[in-house]
């Protein structure tokens, strides 16, 4: 993993490298094979503190944006697949809970959550509803003691392992479009909850699943934030998490460059190294620029976060800068290693798929494209009429 990051490693990240190397990389191949993560993992995971929280006495603490992104790359570089399972159990089902769930709930489930002991999910989009995420149609009902949801969520990342969920549904189906969904926090193993495992090539080995809501009771004190305010949270949630996602997707072009230039560097072609052509070397030149580009825009993006300014358009940017270069490199990764690359269980094969995947969560590239446009005029205007 010599190329994923450029600057000398903290000790942590030396730690984190090894545990990899120890925890994960003998245990991958059966895990692809099989196409399900162990919950083990998990709480090896939080034992060791490699999650974006940690539990301290009179609550939870979270760790800096910078960290996490280091070793959400470090993680996606060895497995894309692993790396989204442990985005979406942290920045997506907990990062819900975490932000809107009232102190109680947050000190009933966090520490589990954090020591990898609960794991968790986010559920929202539907086969109606993925770009348009106020276009959901999963309803909750006002009920005695809290509210009954109905409905499915078609697309959830840990939907088959999860203990807990934290998804969204119509509250006020007369109100207003931004106005009409509230967020839940959802035990998955309550009664009426069904479960169906995707069938999906992309971020093996990690599961998608269609998760079936009849009849489900949700108490009232699991309604995280503001009735009425889940379309705002949802969006809020989606712009943390895209520095994460963007930290993996960075992760899985490393990951699969430094695979190529490895492979390079010892096959032979008309009696010449691969990488010794002046055509590859060029090409290699190329996209070694990209990835330390979109690297930057990342770091940028955690510089930002961090410091508590206004992150909106630097995450929609290295979202956007991060799958565009990581599509280019990867689809060249595999091509240097010719017909093999087409071979399932190889490894360069799944790092193209993976790349294409990035660009779905958390906002398609247009998506991030409008988000970019609109910060853009914010600047030029702070009149939202001009």
């Amino acid at each position: 993993m010599a190329f994923l990051i450029s600057a000398s490693l903290t000790e942590e990240q030396t730690r984190f490298r090894q545990f990899l190397k120890e925890e994960v990389l003998p245990s991958l191949s059966s895990w692809n094979r099989s196409g399900r993560i162990p919950k083990e993992f998990f709480r090896q995971m939080g034992k060791a503190g490699w999650y974006g929280f940690a539990v301290r006495t009179g609550g939870l603490e979270k760790h800096s944006v910078l960290r996490e992104a280091l070793l959400s790359e470090a993680l996606a570089a060895v497995s894309p697949g692993v790396a989204i399972s442990a985005l979406a159990h942290i920045d997506l089902g907990f990062m819900g809970l975490f932000m809107f769930g009232p102190e109680d709930l947050k000190q009933r489930y966090g520490p589990a959550v954090v020591s990898g002991e609960k794991i968790m999910c986010l559920g929202s989009t539907e086969n109606i509803a993925g770009s348009d995420v106020a276009g959901i149609g999963m309803s909750a009902e006002r009920v005695s003691g809290g509210w009954c949801l109905d409905g499915t969520k078609a697309f959830v990342t840990n939907g088959a392992i999860a203990d807990l969920a934290v998804v969204t549904a119509v509250t006020d189906p007369d109100a207003d479009r931004n106005r009409r969904i509230s967020m839940f926090l959802v035990d998955l193993g309550a009664s009426g909850i069904r479960r169906k495992k995707l069938n999906k090539a992309v971020w093996i080995p990690s599961d998608l699943t269609r998760l079936q809501f009849s009849g489900v009771f949700v108490p009232e004190d699991h309604l995280l934030g503001r009735r009425g305010y889940g379309l705002r949270q949802i969006l809020e949630v989606f712009t943390r998490s895209r520095i994460p996602i963007s930290a993996l997707t960075l992760g899985t072009a490393a990951g699969a460059f430094e695979l190529a230039l490895t492979h390079g560097l010892k096959r032979r072609a008309f009696g010449e190294r691969i990488v010794d052509f002046q055509a590859k070397a060029f090409e290699i030149a190329e996209h070694a620029a990209r990835i330390e580009a979109a690297r930057l825009m990342v770091y940028k993006a955690c510089q930002t976060a961090d410091s508590g300014e206004d992150f909106r358009s630097d995450a929609a940017m290295a979202k956007y800068v991060t799958v565009d270069m990581a599509r280019k490199v990867t689809a060249w990764s595999a091509d240097l290693f010719g017909a093999a690359s087409v071979i399932v269980d190889h490894p360069i094969h799944k790092y193209p798929l993976d790349a294409w995947a990035s660009s779905l969560g958390e906002g398609t590239q247009d998506v991030q494209k409008l988000i970019i446009y609109r910060e853009v005029l914010k600047k030029i205007s702070p009149d939202p009429l001009m």
